[in-house]
């Protein structure tokens, strides 16, 4: 067996970690077919799985990704679902949101019926027999993975969070910076920034000169951008 080959055998149950490409597949959606995440290079991915359709906690979930799609297409960001569900399922569904809560979902839902995708990125809940967790996979232009969130089944999401996670992904990569707790609102620093470390003793003595300034220890300096 080559090297090559070795490695690709070795990687076949390997669930994507963070900082990893997100692994190549084509999907059936409701709106057609779709390949991951090549067919969106150069936007923000936010792919979802959910239980199943036809459950509260999900509907209540996915009404809350429909109002904010605008939202989320404003930051360049592609909202896709995901559940071990078939595609006829999804659109009998999408249509009980639309007639029952008058909203409609803009955005495709993956029909993954034999559960290979759910499997392929660790979503499977380890006991609902094929019921996916409640999974964030945030996916950046370059079809990087830059965030990853599982709740379990019982707890619905907070969108406003992950809509909050991915500006503060952004920003970052923006201004080259860090964003603390809660950030644009945290109750220490505000809609303040954390600047990256120094890199060489010099440069930690230089900020120790600004400590009560912008900085609240050679380690710990802020800017407000």
């Amino acid at each position: 067996m080559s090297e090559q080959n070795g490695q690709q055998s070795e990687m076949a149950g390997h669930i994507p970690l963070i900082g990893e490409k997100f692994p190549a597949m084509e999907v059936k959606t409701t709106l057609g077919a779709v390949r991951l995440p090549d067919d969106f290079k150069g936007k923000w991915i936010v792919l979802f799985s959910h239980p199943a359709d036809f459950t509260p906690i999900c509907t209540t979930e996915f009404v809350a990704f429909a109002k904010r799609h605008e939202e989320f297409e404003s930051t360049n960001a592609q909202l896709i679902g995901l559940s071990v569900d078939q595609l006829f399922s999804h659109m009998k569904w999408i249509e009980w949101i639309e007639d029952n809560m008058h909203v409609q979902v803009p955005f495709p839902l993956i029909a993954d019926d034999v559960g290979a995708i759910a499997n392929r990125l660790g979503m499977i809940h380890p006991s609902r027999a094929t019921n996916t967790v409640r999974a964030v996979f945030i996916i950046d232009p370059e079809g990087k993975i830059r965030l990853i969130i599982y709740y379990p089944q019982e707890v619905g999401r907070s969108v406003s969070e992950i809509l909050r996670s991915l500006k503060a992904l952004q920003f970052s990569d923006a201004n080259h910076v860090s964003t603390p707790e809660n950030w644009p609102n945290n109750e220490f620093l505000g809609d303040k920034v954390v600047i990256p470390p120094p890199r060489d003793f010099k440069s930690a003595m230089e900020r120790k000169k600004r400590i009560g300034e912008d900085c609240y220890d050679w380690w710990f300096c802020t800017k407000k951008v």
